[in-house]
């Protein structure tokens, strides 16, 4: 009862701690079910592998021996000392190429699940990752945006000391009011996408929104954890490639199966016949019959053989979707490159020129005002810092979601951030 009472305790106090980027990144990978889902198919796929080149269960056989249907001793299983009644076991063994090819097949899957596996954990790592990021963006723009109240405030004051001392109108108040319930409402706004940046970030971790809180700062986002070179000579082993490889060997692993199909399978039988014990007659030995069977695969040309052509057009097929999937990651990175290089300067040309540009216009404008001078200088200068403010909010969150698919295409651990 006290260890109960002690997680009751403990457990709300650590879903409220502030969860920093790389914690995300690992409890994201850690609780989520399509990564649960890929190992559990997985451990199936090495289950059907073990199966895969067993001898079909044997067969039980019972039956009936020339019983009479005919005349006065018709179904009477007793009139005839030729009549048996039959129990056998019936074995197949499908031919050694054909197990081996469909293991192959088999061992080929497992590897293509493992392939899936490492996609989709990437995959996971990339969302969470640009969640988080999106929250703290979210969040920053929040902030921002709530330290420009100051400013308002002040030039709420400004207004109504002009106004009470003549040297301002009445227009001017209420304009310096309209601006104010602006900001009000971009911050409703900018909050309105905290929640939702909030709610995208619990649901990979598998947590209450109300309870996640983060901390911290995300890696630079100016930096990546990998050289661009090496992000353009490695796509082969990239996460939305990965798949691709083993596609195309369970597809030539389908191919040589399609082939072995050639070879006959054989089977044997044992069949004991008990006879009858017909009245008044000497009774009859029982019979043991043994059977071997062996296929004939003598139509090949209507049947294999198109089996064999039609994996070949599946193998080719795979192959060209394989290239046309691998033409198209390359392109997706480089305009990612070309993306992420874009957004690095605009981000920096805001935060060293812009901003401070922005907010020293405001303040002049405003100590401009204050002077005696109009207001809708200021004005201008306010509603334009609004917009840099929230654009370089947003220019930040598309940062962190063109670093987050770059910085998650490799499965190397060094590579990772």
């Amino acid at each position: 009862m006290l260890a109960l009472a002690l997680i009751c305790v403990v457990a709300p106090a650590w879903s409220a701690a502030p969860i920093a980027f790389d914690e995300a990144v690992r409890l994201a990978e850690e609780r989520a079910p399509t990564l649960q889902a890929r190992w559990s198919q997985t451990e199936a796929a090495r289950e059907e592998a073990v199966r895969a080149d067993a001898l079909p269960d044997p067969r039980l056989t019972l039956g009936l021996a020339n019983v009479p249907v005919a005349g006065t001793d018709a179904f009477d299983l007793r009139a005839d000392d030729m009549t048996m009644q039959q129990v056998g076991v019936m074995q197949e063994f499908p031919a050694r190429a054909k197990r081996q090819a469909r293991r192959a097949v088999a061992d080929r899957m497992i590897e293509q699940t493992q392939a899936l596996t490492l996609t989709e954990q990437l995959a996971v790592r990339q969302a969470a990752a640009q969640a988080w990021i999106a929250l703290w963006a979210a969040r920053r723009e929040v902030e921002t945006l709530q330290a420009q109240r100051e400013q308002s405030a002040l030039a709420i004051r400004i207004a109504k000391a002009r106004l009470a001392g003549g040297t301002g109108t009445a227009v001017d108040a209420l304009a310096v009011q309209s601006a104010a319930l602006e900001l009000d409402n971009r911050i409703d706004a900018a909050e309105a996408t905290v929640e939702v940046a909030r709610s995208t970030l619990a649901r990979w971790l598998g947590i209450e929104p109300d309870a996640l809180t983060i901390a911290g700062s995300p890696p630079d986002l100016t930096v990546l954890p990998v050289d661009e070179a090496r992000l353009l000579t490695s796509v082969d082993r990239q996460g939305p490639l990965l798949a691709w490889r083993s596609r195309e060997s369970v597809a030539e692993a389908a191919v040589a199966a399609a082939l072995a199909e050639t070879r006959p399978d054989w089977s044997v039988s044992a069949m004991y016949g008990q006879r009858a014990r017909a009245p008044g007659r000497m009774p009859r030995s029982d019979m043991l019959t043994i059977e071997f069977s062996i296929g004939l695969p003598l139509w090949t040309r209507t049947r294999q053989d198109r089996g064999v052509a039609a994996r070949r057009a599946e193998r080719d097929a795979v192959a060209a979707e394989h290239e046309d999937a691998r033409r198209l990651h390359v392109e997706a990175v480089r305009r990612a490159l070309a993306e992420w290089h874009g957004l690095k300067r605009q981000v920096a040309r805001k935060e060293q020129q812009a901003l401070p540009l922005a907010h020293d216009r405001s303040q002049v404008a405003l100590a401009a005002y204050r002077g005696g001078g109009p207001l809708q200088p200021w004005l201008d200068a306010r509603r334009d810092a609004l917009e840099l403010h929230i654009e370089h909010a947003r220019h930040l969150g598309e940062l962190g979601r063109v670093w987050s698919a770059l910085a998650y295409l490799l499965v190397d651990e060094e590579t990772q951030p």
